[in-house]
């Protein structure tokens, strides 16, 4: 027999994760070309890219 607990805070951060990976994985199917860009990914995640130059650069971003 499976006992449900309560949910939990690592319930609702899996749940959330798991959505952000579908909605990644609509727009990957839906998109022209090989790969997502980083920009196309930032904006299915909703992600608000600074400028500022004390970020962190995506991966295979080179600063000049």
């Amino acid at each position: 027999m499976v006992t449900l607990s309560a949910p939990t805070v690592s319930d609702h951060v899996a749940l959330a994760e798991i959505e952000l990976c579908g909605e990644l994985m609509i727009a990957a199917s839906a998109a022209i070309g090989e790969r997502l860009s980083a920009d196309r990914i930032d904006e299915v995640l909703d992600v608000k890219v600074s400028t500022d130059r004390t970020t962190v650069p995506r991966q295979g971003e080179h600063r000049g």
